[in-house]
């Protein structure tokens, strides 16, 4: 598979990880609202958790697994947080996932970073479906989701365990088709 590794919006740069990175992301991603918010971040997050994390990225791209990138803004590069592909190939699908450091909440950067990922999804890596999920109790990653052109696609209860509580999930998803009758 051939990978862009740079993607450009009107504001954003999202690119690839680097060690340099590793204090950035836990500084924002140890901010107890953003691994509540999230189901793999845990708390606190530590600047190692980050490395070891961002170490993984190559290889899980070599292996057609998955791909992050750094979200940054243009111009001064600073890190906003990070979005991601969990591709299943054989299906020719994935699961898209981002999260914005609270410093950086609405300011519409998380949605022009899930559009930025749709399209290269679908017009780059030429997949048939994505999707993503979020927490029933954190709407406003839905209402990103929507405005991403998602749709809402179903309600899973009690579906994912987060610090010993069963959490109520909500699904939205894309085809490939309807996002280009949309173009």
């Amino acid at each position: 598979m051939s990978y862009k590794t740079v993607l450009e919006t009107p504001r954003l740069v999202l690119r690839p990880f680097s060690l340099a990175d590793a204090a950035a992301v836990a500084g924002l991603a140890g901010d107890a609202l953003i691994a509540d918010t999230t189901l793999n971040i845990p708390h606190p997050y530590l600047p190692e958790m980050a490395e070891k994390w961002i170490s993984g990225h190559a290889e899980k791209l070599a292996t057609d697994t998955e791909q992050h990138f750094a979200i940054t803004e243009k111009g001064s590069g600073t890190l906003l947080g990070a979005c991601g592909l969990i591709f299943c190939f054989p299906h020719q699908r994935s699961e898209l996932g981002y999260w914005i450091g609270k410093p950086y909440w609405n300011k519409g950067y998380a949605t022009e970073t899930l559009k930025a990922l749709v399209d290269y999804a679908f017009l780059d890596l030429n997949l048939h479906r994505l999707y993503a999920y979020y927490f029933k109790r954190n709407p406003a990653s839905g209402r990103v989701m929507v405005k991403a052109g998602l749709k809402h696609e179903g309600s899973f209860p009690k579906h994912l365990l987060k610090n010993g509580v069963f959490e109520d999930v909500e699904y939205c998803g894309l085809l490939r088709n309807d996002y280009l009758l949309s173009k």
